[in-house]
């Protein structure tokens, strides 16, 4: 019967498994594992599975419960087992989110407690998340929250629930630097169940608590959902994995496919060791491999493999191809940014086959100096994660606050942005003064009229309106730093950046990438003017999904998608992997390197035939460290090409000597090798020197 199903799979469906695959196939009950490395087939195997269950244990189509992490995964294994296995079996077995199948059990749980919940995500609803929080943090700390600080407010909230933690030990455990942020999270909590409001994360809670309290809606899903399909399960959080426990006991008819080298979302509450101790949880798990990687090249999965391994906390497995090799992965060093957006575009403009290609990066702010580029040079592209803070980040309000009073010395309302932050002596009520006063004159002029300035702040206010009209004369760049360095900007946020919760590195790379805007503008209209055409191109370019155009994406967002052409740019030690990340590796604490590995070989493994690594030797005029990810890759690239000469030396051939130009191998003996030149005679050296020095090279 087996032979014969996966025959109807390859007859009619071209659905052609491989051995590994087809074990995975046929388990039926009980716990199982399959380890599924990059461009494994996962979704063909979870499908194949599903209709195997379907066609030959007359498992009813409805009992089947496939869970996975994003709306766009569900609907395309929806679709894909629809369109093989017919539309009547394909609407009745269920592939869904793990959000939404915990919504059906909170809407349920409501029904049976007569409670209607509201919903408060999205921008659409009349009272969202968001414009709760800002209420909330304002009300605290008597401040309004800017978006960078509301992103993390937010991602804090939903660790605490993913975690399943309290306040004090997600403040013991993790570094925070929102102010008052256990008021403000006890506060939410409060004004939701006061008001029956729900956000994202608590569809999970709710539906634990549901689960954990009313036994009967539990046996109900039980006896629903006999068997339970999880792709992604590297993914999974806490609590959702402690409502797939609670769902697939007692039999525990538990399919989980997952791979731990691609668990990259620690920050959302993933818990990669619940899939290292799975054996743990389920003695009698059974375990498949799926070790055969379709998409990439031999040349990028044999490098992929040896980088990965370097992490201790995996399982072990080997990441295999049967596809031929092609264009071994290339390492680029460039002088700075602009030589990285150069070699990029020269790349790219000679092929104009733009869809092929994909730039991936490890922060959005590394969007910005791209956009820029392929914008002067009309390069279509595709920009995964269109959502930026930065347009509205507060050191980028504040510059083009200073170009705005610059300008015009008479915008209060920019001036009141900056005065204090020019270390000018100017306080708050000659701000006051100057907000209050009835006529229309500069507010350099109005603080002359102020009463309260002693004779040298009248001086200081002489000199600073001076400085501004020489600001107003300067072109953008220079303008910028000018702000940095006469008007004393770069000192208030050396001095702030830790009392206003901001690493100074952070900072600096958004002012580098203001600079990278800022170049080749001549005028601050025009600098201005090119801000908003960026943010309209960028927000325009969700326009471009699917036409010939470069994908542009954060790693995160590119897991699971798959280009001819890769490009992993910004890779610098202190951005890949990041300065904390470092700091705590330092400390003894692998765990956040070990997570940063993993989205490296994410980003490594989008890529079939082309892949290009990316590092600088100075990022913002400074000098920076190439990636300790990529001094891996240049290790493990050295030793493979040392293993191959070593293997293709031979008595008899000919080889090329750096120094002494061609000859033939008279004898090898360990590492002693006699070569025969034909300009330098006989000659006895040591072969691993040679290609610890890349000196040799067989013809």
């Amino acid at each position: 019967m087996d032979r014969d199903f996966f025959e109807f799979l390859r007859m009619k469906y071209r659905i052609n498994l491989n051995e590994q695959q087809k074990l995975a196939v046929l388990h039926k009950e009980g716990p199982a594992i399959v380890l599924a490395v990059p461009g494994a087939g996962k979704t063909t195997v979870l499908i194949s599975r599903t209709a195997n269950m379907i066609m030959n244990y007359k498992i009813k189509p409805e009992n089947i419960l496939s869970i996975t992490f994003s709306k766009a995964a569900a609907r395309d294994m929806k679709d894909r087992f629809s369109s093989i296995f017919g539309n009547n079996v394909g609407s009745r077995t269920i592939f869904s989110t793990i959000h939404s199948f915990a919504y059906s059990i909170v809407r349920d749980y409501a029904n049976l407690s007569k409670t209607h919940y509201t919903l408060i995500e999205g921008d659409m609803s009349s009272v969202n998340k968001a414009m709760i929080l800002r209420e909330l943090y304002k009300k605290v700390n008597n401040a309004f929250i800017n978006d960078d600080k509301l992103e993390e407010l937010q991602s804090n909230i939903s660790y605490i629930k993913n975690m399943m933690l309290n306040v004090g030990e997600f403040l013991k455990l993790n570094n925070n630097s929102i102010n008052g942020f256990d008021n403000i999270y006890d506060l939410y909590e409060n004004y939701k169940k006061e008001n029956n409001y729900i956000d994202f994360d608590d569809m999970l809670t709710l539906a634990y608590e549901a689960f954990k309290s009313n036994p009967d809606l539990l046996n109900r899903y039980r006896n629903r959902y006999k068997y339970i399909q999880v792709d992604e399960g590297q993914d999974t959080s806490r609590i959702q994995n402690e409502i797939i426990k609670l769902i697939s006991k007692p039999n525990n008819n538990l399919f989980i496919v997952a791979d731990d080298d691609q668990s990259i979302y620690g920050f959302r509450g993933a818990v990669p060791e619940e899939l290292l101790d799975f054996k743990k949880t389920h003695p009698n798990a059974k375990m498949f491999y799926m070790e055969e990687n379709y998409r990439s090249s031999n040349n990028i999965v044999y490098i992929c493999n040896e980088f990965i391994k370097k992490n201790t906390s995996r399982y072990k497995k080997n990441l295999t191809t049967s596809n031929p090799g092609n264009r071994p992965i290339t390492i680029v060093k460039v002088k700075d940014e602009y030589q990285q957006y150069k070699y990029i575009i020269d790349a790219i403009m000679k092929k104009q086959c733009y869809y092929n290609a994909a730039i991936l990066y490890r922060n959005n702010l590394s969007l910005i100096g791209i956009v820029e580029s392929f914008t002067r040079y009309n390069i279509p592209f595709y920009v995964r994660d269109s959502k930026m803070n930065f347009f509205n980040h507060w050191v980028l309000r504040d510059i083009v606050a200073f170009f705005n009073v610059a300008l015009d010395p008479k915008d209060k309302a920019s001036f009141e942005k900056i005065y204090y932050k020019m270390n000018r002596y100017i306080s708050k009520n000659a701000m006051s003064f100057v907000l209050n006063a009835q006529n229309s004159d500069t507010v350099f002029n109005l603080l002359l009229e102020f009463p309260g300035f002693q004779y040298f702040q009248l001086e200081n206010i002489r000199k600073l309106n001076n400085e501004f009209k020489q600001l107003s004369k300067k072109n953008p760049n220079e303008g910028i730093s000018f702000i940095e360095k006469e008007l004393e900007y770069a000192s208030y946020l050396k001095d702030n950046c830790k009392s206003l919760g901001y690493s100074y590195e952070g900072i600096k790379s958004i002012l580098s990438n203001i600079k990278i805007i800022a170049k080749d503008t001549r005028s601050i209209p025009e600098f201005l003017e090119k801000l908003n055409r960026l943010q309209k191109n960028i927000e325009d370019s969700r326009f471009n999904k699917g036409k010939n155009a470069v994908h542009l994406s954060t790693i995160h967002s590119a897991k699971g998608l798959e280009f001819e052409e890769v490009y992993l740019i910004d890779l610098v030690d202190g951005e890949f992997p990041s300065s904390s990340t470092i700091e705590a590796y330092n400390e003894g604490n692998l765990k956040p390197l070990e997570e940063e590995r993993r989205l490296f070989y994410v980003g490594m493994t989008r890529a079939k035939t082309h892949l290009d690594i990316i590092t600088l030797d100075s990022v913002a005029n400074e000098k920076s460290e190439s990636s300790r990810f990529v001094k891996e890759l240049q290790y493990i690239m050295l030793t493979l090409q040392e293993a191959q000469t070593r293997n293709n030396l031979k008595i008899g051939c000919q080889v090329i000597h750096a120094k002494f130009g061609k000859g033939e191998v008279q004898n090898l003996n360990k590492d002693k090798i006699d070569i025969y030149f034909e300009d330098m005679g006989l000659k006895k050296i040591s072969l691993s020197n040679c290609l610890k020095k890349k000196l040799l090279k067989v013809l």
